[in-house]
């Protein structure tokens, strides 16, 4: 018999995203009352665990190293498409949602927070996964778990 396919929480992972995106834009709005490490970089780092952490929404039976190959990729595709300027995607970048979807200009540290926000994605989800009772965990995992109480 195959392993059950590990299934993202729907309710946990939509309260993750948009706990991730609330403190991407406050690390943004609060920039000046943030260590400047913080204030520089978690932005960019908390959109790509957003990123990350939306993929698995979209993709919940997806293993997690495909969820986060894609989330990189998604990533590296935004900040690379920063170097492509016409009048059309400018002006779209220079809307609120513009702007938070595909940021202004290319900066090669991006690319490192991104690699850093994927991989606190994939923290949470290994944290998530071996919390006991989570219902997201295998249904065959879960019944190995309670057959173990009754012995």
């Amino acid at each position: 018999m195959s392993p059950v396919p590990w299934r993202r929480p729907p309710i946990l992972w939509i309260a993750l995203f948009a706990l991730t995106i609330a403190l991407g834009i406050g690390s943004r709005r609060f920039a000046p009352h943030l260590p400047g490490l913080v204030a520089t970089y978690a932005g960019d780092t908390l959109w790509a665990t957003a990123a990350f952490l939306g993929l698995g929404l979209l993709l919940p039976g997806a293993a997690t190293g495909r969820v986060a190959s894609l989330a990189m990729l998604v990533s590296v595709l935004v900040e690379v498409s920063q170097l492509y300027h016409a009048p059309w995607i400018d002006s779209i970048r220079r809307t609120t949602l513009g702007a938070l979807l595909l940021g202004h200009g290319f900066l090669w540290s991006d690319l490192v927070c991104y690699a850093v926000g994927v991989c606190l994605g994939v923290g949470v989800e290994v944290v998530v996964g071996v919390l006991p009772g989570r219902e997201g965990r295998p249904a065959s995992d879960q019944g190995n778990r309670t057959q173990d109480r009754r012995s």
